[in-house]
């Protein structure tokens, strides 16, 4: 029997059928010891299983998961548990949100590049959606329309939203419709109360920022899944204070920096890295104002933080 993991707790996975039945599932030790499965969890939200229902007690509707369908794509990152391994943080995606802030907290544009770099790894299209709108000032709102020209030159969706007072939600609504969708972002951006506003009777928890630190509270402690009242699939993630880059070897960071795609085939090197290498194209470019300053130096930032032994 076929069924879609819903939410992922450790050992136990909740699933749910095509017939709208759920499981409490487990996996067979055999995806425990398995050495080809490299990341920290071999199953993760997002993923088609089989399951083989326990039939000693119908009412208790636990399954044992047998099998693990292809995935289509992932979002990965370096696990908490170690900056060696990868942790799947969700599979099987149409697109992915990130929830950013300018302020309370400020989300930083090396950041939002480490997930946007993650996701077109995996050509994952990404949505940046700023919250808090109800609270920048002028100051707060000239960072934002920078911030908004910056990615939407790149071609980049970004939308400005209030998720306290409801403003903006509708449109963030219209993107999801019909998708399966990734939900990331800081702790204490508001992730859980604009998935609160598209599913107002989810009442996810919520916390103000830490006064003393200026970060935010974790309220979601495991990736899960909901079916969007409107139609589609919102996937929410905990909150993360920073995106490990994994399984990306340094030649081909620039590929997944969409404005660098151009020039790249015209550096006189094919595995030029874009730094000190004559007839970089890619430099030119930076040097002729066609790729943002901004955007290059993140660039160089994580390239310096790749580990090549990796590969």
């Amino acid at each position: 029997m076929q069924a879609t993991v819903y939410k992922s707790t450790g050992s136990w996975y909740t699933v749910k059928t095509a017939a709208g039945e759920m499981f409490q599932a487990r996996m067979k030790g055999v995806f425990k010891i398995d050495e080809n499965i490299t990341s920290t969890n071999p199953v993760a939200v997002g993923d088609l299983v089989e399951i083989a229902p326990d039939d000693s007690d119908a009412n208790a509707k636990n399954a044992m998961i047998t099998d693990i369908g292809a995935r289509k794509n992932y979002i990965v990152r370096s696990s908490p548990h170690g900056r060696n391994k990868k942790h799947i943080v969700a599979a099987n995606l149409d697109q992915a949100v990130l929830v950013c802030t300018v302020k309370d907290p400020r989300t930083s544009l090396g950041f939002i590049d480490r997930f946007l770099v993650t996701a077109a790894a995996y050509h994952i299209p990404v949505i940046l959606v700023f919250n808090k709108k109800d609270i920048y000032r002028d100051k707060e709102l000239e960072k934002f329309e920078e911030i908004a020209a910056l990615y939407g030159n790149i071609g980049y969706e970004v939308l400005l939203i209030a998720a306290a007072t409801g403003d903006g939600v509708d449109d963030v609504q219209e993107l999801l419709k019909d998708k399966t969708t990734l939900i990331s972002g800081h702790s204490g951006v508001g992730k859980s109360s604009l998935i609160n506003g598209l599913m107002p009777g989810l009442a996810l928890r919520t916390k103000a920022v830490s006064g003393w630190s200026g970060k935010g509270l974790h309220t979601t402690t495991s990736a899960e899944m909901y079916d969007l009242p409107f139609g589609g699939r919102l996937i929410d993630t905990p909150g993360v204070r920073e995106f490990g880059i994994v399984d990306i070897p340094k030649t081909e960071l620039s590929h997944y920096f969409l404005e660098m795609q151009p020039y790249i085939q015209q550096c006189q090197f094919n595995n030029c890295l874009h730094l000190n290498e004559p007839g970089c194209a890619v430099k030119a470019a930076v040097e002729a104002g066609e790729i943002e300053v901004d955007r290059y130096v993140s660039y160089a930032t994580i390239l310096e933080t790749i580990q090549e032994e990796l590969y």
